[in-house]
């Protein structure tokens, strides 16, 4: 197999970065990269490099899930030339893949006396409601690494017994017994005073383990959720650092030049490799947050700012909706695990182009979570033995075997039709290889069709106001029937929509977020600012002393907001601070609940600021200029709703702006597939953008 993919898209670029930035996606199958560089210098930018002269290159290249730097390593060795330094920013999916997997580092967790089995109680939600079988995962800290402070912190920040220093010194000599690698601390309401939780961490610093503190992670309330984030955090310390540091030195290894990395998080911005490793938690859902981070900023070139989201990769769906600007929420769970620091609001299911398909035990046929992944990867690319989605997709006609990654890659049709056709016969069906593919198709469209309705319709939007962007390796694909399905009226598919995940990552700004609890209580039409302001300047403070620490340049820009609720209720809404922030909140709990009590009391309960520099990189300055290589145009007959049509096979780089056409098509390019089923209309806009109208 030829593994060495070249680009097959530039995009020239009107801004000015002295050392060579590269973009990199670690996803389950491909990893994707986009880096800016010069023409004639063969992917070198040199100091002073005319501006004009820059263009966005794109790279994939197979993941290697044993060893995910790797893949990252041979890229850039083929991408950085001889260039002296170079800037990688990295999305990775290590945090998360190590929490389903559950192989993370044996942690210690220490808590106040009595509450050292929160983490293993919970919140006493059953998953599963009619499951008499169901099983619990355990808990990331074992019942003999669980360690109680003989300590109390009241609710309003009061000390009401300090722990004695015996008793920490016994502490540290109880866990040193046990050789955890890395310890996660969180006392009760050390939220509102940490002194008793800086006793506890000047006791243990001399174990010389990794040491995650919860006044510092997430100094917010709810205290299991709390001590939940600052395990997840703990549980990810070694593993994190360990990959960081491996990625750093293979990212120069055989060479003299400087590699600068930083990682992208969650909440949708950028930050330094040491702040990543020191608090991995905040990076669990970075690759997704780097899509929705892209899909925001090219639907906004086309004059697009409401739509939905819909990256489906080799593994997993990330959808997400956006209604003017991406927005963060923070009570996510990953894998079963609360994490309360701010995350893009993004919902996955397990369906993916790498998606298994087998028939349950009542004959039903069901497709993912489990995947085939990149090795052994489909039938169609040479190893897989068991069908996936690509397959599928492969046997209908919707995916050209000879136009595969620009042409670079060929799919092998006759080996996945005897294979599939193999498999059938074993699971005892009697569906031809073309019917089991259209009910592959069918299913896994009903599992990503219910993702969207979480994000729209469950949360009181109407996907019939959005425009549905589509993304990923196999998002294109499958985006008009999903459209068609739910009456979103547009699709639009973005110029390299399978790299725009690592291009959203290049145009990520720099990002800290910091919170602090504070239950402030108000009746109707009180007055607040003068308590708030001097919180909000103290944050404030707090990030521009960790941007200048971390040498970041320009200005920055903060954004303050708090989470508010009506007294007595149990959850809040996070809106941006204003003068008038309470009648806001009023409209939107109506929207969002259907009622509003104007006259009842609220409680403002914990007041954010993020703190953001903007990206050297925009967006806005780019032009697309594609090139169309080796691609064909041509014509196959592919299935659409049962039915066999002669559907034109045409490069993407073959239509004319402004034109319209009308389905059935294929759209080929080097990073995915469009499948435009018949009868739609189509043509390209002036951001390059393809637009499909419902």
């Amino acid at each position: 197999m030829n593994t060495r993919l070249k680009k097959k898209t530039e995009i020239k670029s009107a801004c000015q970065s002295t050392p060579l930035r590269i973009a990199i996606d670690s996803g389950g199958t491909f990893t994707d990269c986009v880096w800016l560089a010069p023409r004639h210098a063969q992917n070198r930018r040199t100091p002073g490099t005319p501006l004009q002269d820059s263009t966005l290159q794109i790279l994939k290249v197979f993941s290697t899930p044993a060893d995910p730097a790797q893949a990252i390593a041979d890229a850039v060795s083929k991408i950085a030339g001889d260039a002296q330094e170079i800037v990688v920013l990295h999305g990775t999916t290590v945090g998360t893949n190590t929490l389903l997997q559950r192989k993370g580092a044996r942690v210690a967790f220490v808590t106040t006396k009595g509450f050292e089995d929160s983490i293993e109680i919970g919140r006493q939600q059953r998953p599963k409601l009619y499951d008499f079988f169901f099983e619990k995962d355990p808990a990331l800290s074992p019942a003999e690494l669980r360690f109680g402070v003989d300590e109390r912190m009241s609710a309003e920040g009061i000390v009401l017994r300090a722990p004695s220093p015996e008793s920490l010194q016994t502490l540290a000599a109880q866990i040193a017994a046990q050789e955890p690698q890395a310890i996660a601390l969180s006392l009760l309401f050390s939220f509102a005073n940490p002194q008793n939780e800086k006793a506890v961490v000047s006791a243990l610093a001399a174990l010389n383990l990794p040491l995650s503190v919860s006044h510092q992670i997430l100094p917010e309330f709810r205290e299991y959720e709390r001590a939940s984030t600052v395990l997840v955090n703990a549980y990810l310390q070694p593993v994190m650092q360990s990959y960081l540091q491996k990625l750093q030195q293979k990212a120069g290894a055989g060479s003299r030049r400087q590699a600068r990395i930083f990682v992208m998080q969650s909440s949708g911005g950028i930050t330094a490799l040491a702040t990543a490793a020191e608090q991995p938690v905040r990076t669990v859902l970075s690759g997704p947050a780097g899509g929705v981070v892209g899909a925001a900023a090219v639907a906004k070139r086309s004059g697009f700012d409401r739509i939905i989201t819909f990256d489906m990769g080799g593994t997993s769906s990330d959808v997400a909706l956006i209604d003017g600007q991406p927005t963060t929420t923070n009570e996510a769970d990953v894998a079963g695990l609360p994490v309360r620091v701010p995350v893009l609001d993004i919902h996955t299911v397990g369906a993916g182009g790498g998606s298994l398909a087998r028939f349950d035990a009542g004959g039903a046929l069901r497709v993912g979570p489990e995947s085939a992944g990149a090795d052994p990867g489909p039938i169609c690319y040479g190893k897989g033995e068991r069908p996936t989605v690509t397959d599928a997709n492969l046997l209908l006609g919707r995916l050209p075997a000879d136009q595969f990654l620009g042409g670079d890659f060929q799919l092998d049709v006759p080996r996945t039709q005897k294979i599939v056709t193999q498999w059938l016969r074993k699971s005892h069906s009697s569906l031809s290889p073309e019917e089991f593919a259209a009910g592959v198709v069918r299913v896994v469209n009903a599992n990503m069709e219910k993702a969207i309705r979480v994000v729209s319709i469950e949360r009181g939007h109407d996907p019939r106001q959005f425009s549905l962007v589509a993304f990923g390796g196999a998002g294109a694909m499958h985006a008009c029937e999903l459209a068609h399905a739910l009456r979103i009226p547009r699709v639009i598919v973005p110029a390299y929509p399978g790299a725009l995940s690592a291009l959203g990552i290049l145009i990520s700004d720099v990002v800290k977020d910091y919170s602090r609890t504070i239950l402030l209580r108000l009746a109707p039409r009180k007055t607040f600012s003068a308590q708030l302001d001097p919180i909000f300047a103290e944050l404030k403070r707090n990030i521009a002393a960790e941007l200048k620490k971390e040498d970041w340049q320009g200005s920055a820009v903060f954004e303050p907001s708090c989470d508010i609720r009506y007294r007595g209720q149990g959850y809040e809404l996070n809106l941006p601070y204003s003068a008038n922030v309470l009648k806001r909140f009023h409209a939107e709990h109506k929207r969002r609940y259907g009622y509003s009590s104007p006259e009842r009391d609220l409680e403002i309960v914990t007041v954010r600021m993020r703190g953001r520099v903007a990206s050297p990189e925009k967006l806005s300055r780019l032009r697309i200029q594609e090139e169309q290589g080796r691609l064909k145009s041509s014509s196959q007959m592919v299935h659409f709703a049962g039915r066999r049509y002669k559907t034109q096979i045409i490069p993407r780089s073959s239509i004319q702006q402004g034109r319209r056409y009308r389905g059935p098509a294929i759209i080929t390019e080097y990073s995915a597939t469009t499948v435009i089923p018949p009868g739609l209309k189509y043509q390209k806009d002036r951001a390059g953008n393809l637009l499909i109208e419902l």
